[in-house]
């Protein structure tokens, strides 16, 4: 190799070689071209012998060579077989690590919601329990409450104590089947602790103390978790509990209402109370009540004894003023009795007047006894009227009372804002207690008055249409008045 680059170095040098020589002249450029024309070819003939050794050099080495790709390609192919067989098996791992990690977390999230729903399960345990039953699954029910607040329990402590009352739940099922006996404290109508045993069948339960005198059914007070022992008023149920619940069998007796009927009692309450609650506008609405009810009963006894005319007597004195009989006329009109009587007794005084007189004195007497039986009714229209405001004034009040409880105790107790409530309620209450009858009782004495008026305008316009038929009245002719016949005058003498 290294002559051939010699011999390539030759060949880019002639021309050089050849330009000096034809400077130097035509008889040692000859001379000097054979030189280089023997040197070159020396130097080809060494090239291509170098060559053609090069060339056998590279046959003899190629089958070698050929022998080793083919088995270097063969390790290849192997290579990428067991690089394909691997990256298989990966993909393969990798496909298995991912339903493995979806696995666990398709565990995880079942986990959490048995967890959860275990916890909601001990809430409404809790909530169904009854109360004597809280003393008695105090523990697990605490522990099943208070798993997830506890950061130092791992996930499978707190499932195995939430399980714990599942296992508690389902031994009260198998307990409840034929009821049960149980140690517990109760709180007594006196206010004392008593321990003793509770007897539980179904939803009923009775208590016994330890010392027996305090026997009676367990209930729930509003307000206390403590069970409430509650006595019986009857000697025979007292001694039967007692002995059901000390021996487990037997007879007694039991509250179809759950304790509803105590409750219910507990919250009924006297007329006296209820009206204590109202607050003190109740005290004028029940003084004016009591004035609408003391006017009403004065004006409807006064018209309760008025006298209704009767048709009969009314005809029998038309028939005495057609005819212009005095004394028949105001004898019939005296009969009749009542407003209407006394109306046509004036009417009949003034027979022989002008028919316009005679209505002018009817109208004024209707006026005056239309006057009279409606005195002291507008005051029961204004009882009406004003109860209800006094009820609402009530209500407004009240809720005043209970936003100022509200600011002082909030919320979360109800019965510190049941006083105010009751107030506007009440209030309200009899508001409408007083207004409804005042206006029913007004409307029926006013009806009443009205009746009676019209009556009388009845008999009025019957008495002048009768007055009108008759004619004008009869009088006899007045005496002749004497003519004034002037005095003579006497004769004066003339001298």
């Amino acid at each position: 190799m290294k002559d051939f680059h010699a011999l390539l170095l030759a060949l880019l040098a002639f021309p050089a070689s050849l330009q000096a020589q034809s400077d130097a002249g035509p008889a040692t450029a000859k001379r000097t071209f054979e030189d280089a024309q023997a040197d070159l070819q020396r130097r080809l003939d060494e090239a291509v012998a170098e060559l053609d050794s090069l060339r056998k050099r590279i046959a003899e080495e190629k089958i070698p060579l050929s022998r080793r790709l083919s088995e270097l390609e063969g390790d290849l192919q192997k290579a990428r077989q067991e690089h394909q067989q691997t990256t298989r098996l990966l993909d393969g791992r990798t496909l298995d690590l991912s339903n493995l990690r979806n696995e666990i977390k398709a565990r995880q999230e079942e986990k959490s919601y048995l967890s959860n729903l275990l916890s909601e399960y001990a809430r409404n345990f809790e909530s169904r329990l009854h109360v004597a039953e809280l003393q008695r699954h105090a523990g697990p029910l605490e522990q099943a409450k208070l798993a997830h607040e506890n950061t130092t329990l791992t996930g499978d402590e707190v499932l195995a104590r939430q399980a714990a009352l599942l296992a508690t739940s389902i031994t009260r099922l198998e307990d409840a089947v034929g009821g049960t006996r149980f140690e517990g404290t109760a709180v007594g109508p006196d206010g004392a602790v008593r321990h003793g045993t509770f007897a539980l069948v179904g939803p009923a339960a009775w208590f016994r103390s330890a010392d027996g005198a305090a026997v009676g059914t367990a209930e729930q007070r509003l307000g206390s978790l403590e069970p409430a022992q509650i006595p019986f008023e009857r000697p025979e149920d007292h001694d039967a509990a007692a002995a059901f619940v000390a021996s487990g069998a037997g007879l007694a007796p039991i509250d179809t209402t759950l304790g509803n009927a105590h409750k219910v009692a507990a919250t009924q309450e006297t007329f006296v109370e209820h009206v204590k609650k109202g607050g003190p506008v109740l005290v004028p609405i029940f003084l004016l009540a009591g004035a609408a009810f003391l006017v009403a009963l004065y004006r409807w006894l006064g018209l309760a004894f008025l006298r209704s005319p009767s048709r009969a007597r009314i005809q029998e004195l038309h028939a005495a003023v057609a005819r212009r009989d005095h004394a028949a006329a105001q004898a019939k009109a005296a009969a009749i009795g009542g407003p209407v009587g006394a109306m046509l007794v004036v009417g009949v005084a003034h027979l022989d007047e002008p028919r316009e007189l005679v209505e002018e004195v009817l109208f004024e007497n209707v006026l005056t006894t239309r006057l009279r039986l409606q005195r002291f009714l507008p005051f029961i229209a204004i009882s009406a009227a004003a109860a209800p405001l006094l009820g609402l004034l009530g209500t407004v009040t009240g809720i005043m009372n209970t936003f100022q409880l509200i600011t002082v105790f909030g919320t979360g107790d109800v019965k510190t804002l049941s006083s105010g409530i009751s107030e506007a309620l009440i209030t309200t209450e009899f508001g409408l207690i007083v207004a409804i009858p005042s206006l029913l009782i007004h409307a029926f004495l006013t009806r009443k008055a009205k009746r009676v008026v019209d009556d009388m305008e009845t008999a009025a316009v019957g008495f002048l249409n009768q007055l009108a038929k008759a004619g004008p009245a009869i009088t006899p002719d007045p005496e002749p008045t004497p003519a004034l016949v002037p005095e003579p005058k006497p004769l004066v003498a003339v001298a």
